[in-house]
């Protein structure tokens, strides 16, 4: 899949970093590094654009005041030094939030959403595809206790780092394993296992309750670290009612 992206930014020095990694993945185009919102907002006209990488503080337009003036915006992401307009960025539907200076690991994870959302109106039915949704490994295999074991998605409550070992918390029992969280992390599916501190990951449908800056799966109390809060807020925001 050749995406096409635009890039809109006033500040010079964010704009070269991401034409450096847009660079770098061989799938993606650099159709053009723009500075402000109406040298975007002519290219939107002209061509067809798959993703923007969109700043928030711009002269004239702001980036969310320019995003909401789009009919048929393409997948955006937002590029920004500021936390505090996450919840407002993802009322406009946008794709993923990156704070500056932004790691080149995180810009992959959100090359990989952008992905996802094209695939996903690209692909005409399940009955069509090569590999329906209910093929998708709902488990993955560990190894403890000198065996290997199969660990069911739906079974697992949360997940406690314990140096370079894990215990797996699940419906009926805990298990011991040597992975790290980091490894674990990268094993479950983002949208349903977030990692809410740096020694503990969740699993979604357990959480029974959150209030200040724990989580209560059953009759246990998780901590949400700070690094890992709007992040995980940002989740619960999509699935929160209006």
């Amino acid at each position: 899949m050749n995406i096409k992206c635009i890039i809109v930014d006033d500040e010079i020095h964010a704009r070269k970093v991401l034409e450096k990694y847009i660079k770098d993945i061989p799938h993606l185009e650099l159709i053009k590094s723009c500075k402000n919102a109406l040298e975007a907002m002519d290219v939107l006209r002209n061509q067809q654009i798959d993703a923007m990488f969109l700043d928030i503080n711009m002269p004239k337009i702001s980036g969310l005041n320019f995003l909401e003036s789009l009919q048929h915006p393409p997948a955006v992401v937002i590029t920004t030094a500021y936390r505090e307009y996450a919840l407002d960025a993802y009322d406009l539907d946008v794709i993923d939030y990156l704070h500056k200076p932004i790691p080149f690991p995180r810009f992959v994870k959100a090359i990989s959403k952008i992905e996802e959302k094209l695939q996903a109106h690209s692909t005409p039915s399940v009955s069509s595809t090569v590999q329906p949704m209910e093929s998708i490994p709902e488990f993955i295999f560990i190894k403890a206790d000198k065996k290997t074991i199969k660990l069911n998605f739906k079974d697992i409550k949360y997940i406690e780092g314990l140096g370079d070992y894990i215990k797996i918390h699940t419906k009926t029992k805990s298990i011991v394993s040597k992975i790290t969280v980091k490894r674990m992390e990268e094993l479950l599916p983002e949208n349903k296992f977030p990692r809410v501190h740096k020694s503990f990951i969740v699993a979604l449908d357990m959480i029974d309750s959150i209030e200040g800056n724990q989580i209560e799966i059953g009759d246990c109390k998780i901590p949400i670290g700070q690094m890992y809060r709007n992040a995980f807020m940002e989740i619960i925001q999509s699935f929160t009612k209006k």
